[in-house]
Parts: C-alpha cells; structure tokens; sequence
C-alpha cells in the first residue's frame, strides 16, 4: 500500500518580471516557500491499481473542478504512462484544500503528487531528474514542488535550484473566493508596463530576499475587487504580498499576537472570506 501523497500549497515571497521572451513568456526570477505541514493548505492524493484510470476529487475546494483529461493529475499520469510505455490504470482519489485560482500552486502542487504517487505505485524506478523533466513540461510551478522546501527559479520558474530554508515571519493568508485567470493577469502586463526590477542577484549576499511580487498590478488591473483584501490587512497592521497572479494575499506581521488579532477582526468583519494562519 501506497501512503498518500501530500501536496501543499507555496508562497512566493519574491516575484521579478524581467521582461518579455522570444516564445512569448515571461522572464521570471522568484523565490518560492513551499508550505509544508500547514494540514488545511495541503491536498492529498492516493490511489491503488484498478482496471481503468479515474480520478474523484473531493474536499472543501473540490467544488466544480473536473476530472477529466484536462486536469493536471491526468495530464501527469500520461506522462508516466508515456515513460513507462504501457497503460497505468488505477483509481485515483484527490481531496482539495488549496483554493483554486488563488495563487497558491495547488493545480501544479497534485501533479507533482502525481507523478510521485505513480512513480512508487506501479514501481517504475523513476529518478528524480527524469521526474523533474516530466515537471517542466506540465507547468512553470511543478518543478518547486517535487523539490520542496525553499526554491529559487528561473526562466518561466521551471529551473529550480534548492535554497537554504528562508525563516517566515507570522503570515496571515487571505483568500475572498475570487478567481483570477493567471494567463490574464500576464497578458495585462502589457497594459499596465513592465516593471524591468533588478534582478534577486543584486541584493546583498546573506539577506532575505525581498517581499515583491511584479504581477501585482496588472492582477490589480484584471480584478480590481483584490484591493479590497490588500486593504483590509494593511488597516490590520499587516504587510500584504499577493500570491502568485492572485487572488489570495499574504500579509507578514511583526508578532504571533499581531497576526492572531487581525485574523480575528477579518474574520469577524468579512466572515465569507478564506483565512489561514502560517
């Protein structure tokens, strides 16, 4: 028997657009946390051989998502198949915790449970960089997952190299239900312009990278309602990041109690929101 395998939610904590490639993405520099242990930002896939290949979803973010060959734990399971040169048919079971659309990488974050969970069930001796490969082809964010931890990446964020684990400060994640298309929020950028920062290599060796993400205001461009989460934390004293290309926000307080009391208030005054504490 195969345990489940975890697929957790990530932060990026530094996000540079460094401009427009030749194929038409993005440059990207970032540096990405991996939020492992956090038990209600964490999916969970398992599954055992069967005579054909299905895959349920369930939990509380399942709702309205398909299983069908459109969904990144089918799309990594055929390219085991692939590899492997013969069918792999098993029922596959996902329990969704990440919201979907927020920034938080749980789409990328099941394929790499996928192609984990796969690798060790029909014992196919996959190594990791042939898995890591694999990754690269399903998506910018995959990679980060099958390495954990803290990761920097390059390119479109499929070159990933292991980082010295970067400490959190008390973070507060916000999600208001809403769902941002990231293909949206990188063709806005043309509308709102390209920021052009430096780069993470400038910083000064030895510090933690800085609390930026590029995409912010074309997300803000493409959904305007998100102002409304930065707001609410920066009135709650905290330091709000978006995720990703949204909708979900981090904000960063100075103390555990700080953070504690602003979950309060939010919860209190926006009760239909999505709140985690990390």
């Amino acid at each position: 028997m195969v345990p489940a395998i975890q697929a957790p939610a990530k932060l990026n904590r530094f996000l540079a657009v460094l401009g427009r490639r030749a194929d038409g993405f993005h440059e990207l520099e970032l540096v990405t946390t991996v939020l492992e242990g956090v038990a209600d930002l964490t999916d969970s896939l398992e599954g055992e051989p069967a005579p054909d290949l299905t895959l349920t979803i369930s939990g509380p973010m399942g709702e309205g998502l398909v299983a069908d060959e459109s969904n990144l734990v089918i799309k990594a399971w055929r390219l085991l198949e692939a590899a492997a040169q013969r069918p792999l048919p098993a029922a596959l079971r996902l329990v969704k915790r990440i919201p979907h659309g927020a920034g938080l990488g749980g789409g990328s974050s099941d394929a790499a449970a996928a192609l984990r969970l796969g690798n060790r069930l029909f014992a196919l001796g996959l190594q990791e960089d042939e898995l890591l490969r694999m990754a690269g082809r399903l998506g910018s964010d995959v990679p980060l997952f099958l390495l954990g931890g803290t990761v920097l990446g390059l390119g479109r964020g499929e070159r990933v190299f292991p980082l010295r684990p970067v400490p959190l400060e008390p973070l507060l994640l916000a999600h208001p239900g809403l769902h941002v298309s990231t293909p949206s929020v990188y063709r806005a950028l043309q509308d709102v312009g390209y920021p052009f920062p430096e780069a993470l290599a400038s910083q000064p060796g030895g510090t933690a990278p800085p609390w930026r993400n590029d995409l912010t205001g074309a997300a803000l461009w493409v959904c305007p309602p998100l102002a409304e989460v930065r707001d609410a934390l920066r009135d709650t004293g905290g330091e709000p990041l978006l995720c990703g290309s949204g909708s979900c926000w981090a904000a960063r307080y100075d103390t555990i109690q700080a953070r504690d009391a602003a979950a309060g208030r939010i919860a209190s005054e926006r009760p239909g929101w999505g709140l985690w504490r990390v």
